[in-house]
This record gives structure tokens, C-alpha cells and sequence, in this order.
């Protein structure tokens, strides 16, 4: 004999939902310590997602105050690990690593302190290494259309255009790529 969830004492709703709910500290105390869990989070991007629960903005103001204090909230430290990794990882230039940090809240001069790590130096060996990477697979197309693939892949990187048009008639000229004398400005005419 089956007893619906009413007869055994139960009822169909969860004991979560049963218990009173969160006083809009707890939830949104809650809610920062779940998302920091998972990957470290901007204050802006915790006080978004506090915004999104309808949690008071004076609640969430206090709570991030104190998140910040007692250290689980530091933009300049995930501006700053976030460029060392987009940039070790994806080659990344400090123009698109810029874009990415103030998209997700960091204060602009976090932002700067924070692509200040990376040098001129440094952005170009990356340069010079993704177009080697990206280079054989150019084999066979006319120069100007590598040229185009090439400098275009590191533009979307947030390479300059100087830097760029440099590395990449740096490389076709290392393989061998007899150099002709136009301009390539053409390549970025839309920026």
C-alpha cells in the first residue's frame, strides 16, 4: 500500500523550504562564500550577483566591506593573477587584458597596475611565439593574405598594430618570404 508524502508525516515540499528563510545578510553572506568557492570573484561581479537575488543594497555594501577586509575580496590581486594567466595561457597583450578587467568591475587604476606587470619586452616575445605557432599553417597562401591572417590573430589578442605588422614580417622574413615594399595599413583600417 502507497501512502502520498501527506500521510507519512511529510509533505511535498522540501525541508529546505520548510525552514525559515535567510535574513538578507545570511543570504547574501551565502551567496559571496559560494561564489568565491568556485573561482575568485571582482567585487563588482559579487555585488551584480547580489543585485540578481534582490538583496538590499545597503546589506550588500556591509557585507562586501567586510569580505574585503578580512581579505576574500582583492581586485588587485585577481587583476593581477588574472593577467599573469590570460596572458601565459592565451597570449593575450595588455590592451585585451585591459578590456577583460574593467568588463568585470576592476577600478581603472587596478587595471593598470595590473597590465603594468607585463612589459614591452615580454608582449613581444609572446607576439613572436604565437605567430611562430601560427605560421605553418599559413604555408601555401600569397603573403598578403598571411599577412592579413596573421596580424589579424594578434590584433584580436589586443597586439598593436606596429608591434604586429613587425612580428609577422619579422617571421615570413626568417622563412624565407622575399620582403615587398608596400605598406600593410590596409590590415587595419576598421580600428
Amino acid at each position: 500500500m502507497a501512502f502520498s508524502s501527506h500521510e507519512r508525516g511529510g509533505s511535498s515540499e522540501s525541508r529546505a523550504s520548510r525552514e525559515p528563510p535567510l535574513d538578507p545578510e545570511e543570504q547574501a553572506r551565502a551567496l559571496c562564500l559560494r561564489l568565491l568557492t568556485g573561482t575568485p570573484r571582482t567585487r563588482r561581479q559579487l555585488a551584480d550577483a547580489m543585485r540578481k537575488q534582490e538583496i538590499p543594497d545597503e546589506v550588500a555594501e556591509y557585507v562586501l566591506e567586510r569580505f574585503q577586509n578580512v581579505g576574500l575580496i582583492d581586485d588587485q590581486a585577481f587583476a593581477n593573477a588574472w593577467v599573469e594567466s590570460r596572458h601565459r595561457g592565451r597570449g593575450l597583450a595588455r590592451r585585451a587584458l585591459a578590456r577583460e578587467l574593467r568588463h568585470r568591475g576592476v577600478d581603472a587604476e587596478l587595471v593598470t597596475e595590473a597590465v603594468g606587470l607585463l612589459d614591452s619586452e615580454q608582449e613581444e616575445r609572446t607576439a613572436r611565439e604565437l605567430v611562430r605557432r601560427r605560421l605553418p599553417g599559413t604555408r601555401g597562401l600569397d603573403r598578403d593574405k598571411r599577412i592579413r591572417r596573421l596580424a589579424g590573430m594578434l590584433a584580436r589578442k589586443g597586439y598593436p598594430e606596429g608591434l604586429a605588422v613587425k612580428v609577422v614580417r619579422d617571421a615570413l622574413a626568417a622563412e624565407g618570404v622575399a620582403e615587398e615594399g608596400e605598406e600593410e595599413s590596409w590590415l587595419w583600417d576598421d580600428e
